[in-house]
């Protein structure tokens, strides 16, 4: 419970996205034409990577495939095409699942099969696929650019809405010919609002379901939120020199430090510090997750995050005005 990992995980994967069940559309500043990505095709089972590790050995079929951006981000995505009682086909509408920030496609799959939604939504006759976004682990690839390079990471989720949720929702339906159920948790919701408010991609999606959707902020009252909010908005690129923020890594150790030092910010009980007391955790659910999550972000995208946070809490709306990060 102790882990600086965790906490950081924790922070970003729910100050961001703030529980909140408004109706209000996110809007997202944007421009250019949409253009569709490259054929994508089925990875080897020796390349297999979460198909291997959180599915098959449950007895599910599963396979993974390579899906490309059209800036060139090659993305990893899954599909567990039926249940374990069988019966795929054609007939089985798709789900795309997609996760929010500092976590992957993994994040649906870490409970036992009878507890995780991608294998209930199996069991129950969807035809399911998992997306990944660019900069997890399954994901660091690009047709020119290099992970450990700054260019790999000069993005925000502005670019994840014009670039890798198109890719994974065209890809899904060019396989399946069907309109997708969609799911989304966290900045897996503000992707699909953002996009859906510009009507883009909604001739490709029958249904959204979003958990945790980022709406309004203004609900954030932890001390510990609102000082890592305007820590992030005060351009933290420039104090980490980082342009991949890997919250197992040392620079985020130190950020860490340095919020709970602040006057106010009690870190005694860092995760009731950050969200208020949590029924749902105990010690074997958290040690689960530090083996998965949390997974690295573009620094720019925290820092687009954190001034969308900031912005709302002054504002109390997420979507007036329309705006971009800096």
């Amino acid at each position: 419970m102790g882990s600086l990992s965790l906490v950081i995980w924790s922070f970003f994967a729910l100050l961001c996205p703030i529980l909140n069940s408004s109706n209000e559309v996110v809007a997202s500043s944007r421009g250019g034409p949409f253009r569709l990505a490259e054929t994508e095709v089925a990875i080897g089972a020796a390349q297999a990577g979460i198909c291997a590790s959180a599915v098959t050995i449950h007895g599910y079929r599963c396979q993974e495939f390579n899906v490309r951006t059209d800036d060139g981000y090659i993305l990893s995505a899954q599909r567990i095409p039926e249940g374990l009682a069988g019966g795929g086909g054609s007939s089985r509408p798709p789900v795309l699942l997609q996760h929010g920030v500092l976590v992957d496609g993994m994040t649906w799959l870490l409970n036992s099969p009878q507890q995780s939604l991608a294998m209930i939504l199996a069991d129950r006759g969807f035809d399911v696929w998992i997306a990944n976004i660019r900069g997890t682990r399954y994901s660091r690839r690009h047709v020119t650019l290099d992970p450990s390079k700054p260019e790999f990471w000069n993005w925000t989720w502005d670019d994840l809405v014009m670039h890798d949720l198109p890719a994974l929702l065209d890809f899904v339906f060019q396989q399946t010919g069907q309109k997708i159920h969609y799911v989304g948790h966290s900045m897996g919701t503000l992707m699909a609002l953002a996009t859906f408010s510009e009507r883009k991609q909604i001739d490709k999606v029958k249904s959204a379901a979003l958990l945790s959707p980022i709406a309004f902020l203004s609900h954030m009252t932890t001390a510990l939120g609102v000082v890592a909010a305007k820590a992030f908005v005060g351009e933290i690129t420039t104090l980490f020199g980082l342009s991949e923020f890997n919250p197992k890594g040392d620079a985020v150790a130190s950020l860490l430090k340095a919020l709970c030092a602040q006057p106010g910010v009690d870190c005694y009980d860092l995760l009731t510090a950050l969200t208020g007391k949590n029924c749902c955790l105990n010690a074997s659910t958290v040690e689960l997750f530090l083996k998965n999550e949390p997974q690295s972000t573009s620094t720019k995208n925290l820092v687009h995050l954190a001034q969308t946070a900031q912005h709302t809490l002054k504002s109390g709306c997420f979507s007036c005005p329309r705006w971009k990060a800096h």
